[in-house]
């Protein structure tokens, strides 16, 4: 699906395609131009691959559409954990640029261990 610049997106890199986290990327309406395997797995019940080119708020119930709706509009990143069937689960969503300009979202979401190990490093 093109984007608002009329341009089609590119193909992901293998190593995006392949990556153990779900990787979804949607343009600054909320658009989703794009979802590796695990995130095409991790949304099958809810249409897999056939969410590119739907809206991600139509994917969110309230509060989180909400709170999607402000990330958007705002440009701002938003991390946080949740733990669903057993699984904890680090969530990142970051606004993704090209030339500069705000284009969207990617969120990116992995499993991570109950108990995970925390180093300060110097410098």
């Amino acid at each position: 699906m093109p984007d608002d610049r009329g341009h089609e997106p590119p193909i992901a890199a293998a190593w995006v395609r392949e990556f153990p986290a779900a990787i979804t990327v949607c343009d600054s309406g909320g658009t989703i131009l794009e979802m590796n395997d695990t995130a095409c797995a991790m949304f099958a019940e809810d249409g897999g691959a056939t969410l590119i080119g739907s809206n991600v708020l139509a994917c969110h119930p309230e509060p989180a559409r909400t709170t999607l709706e402000h990330l958007l509009a705002s440009g701002t990143p938003n991390v946080y954990t949740i733990e669903k069937s057993g699984k904890k689960k680090l969530i990142y969503q970051s606004p993704w640029y090209d030339n500069g300009k705000y284009r969207g979202f990617v969120e990116i979401a992995f499993v991570i261990p109950h108990e995970l190990p925390h180093f300060v490093r110097k410098g």
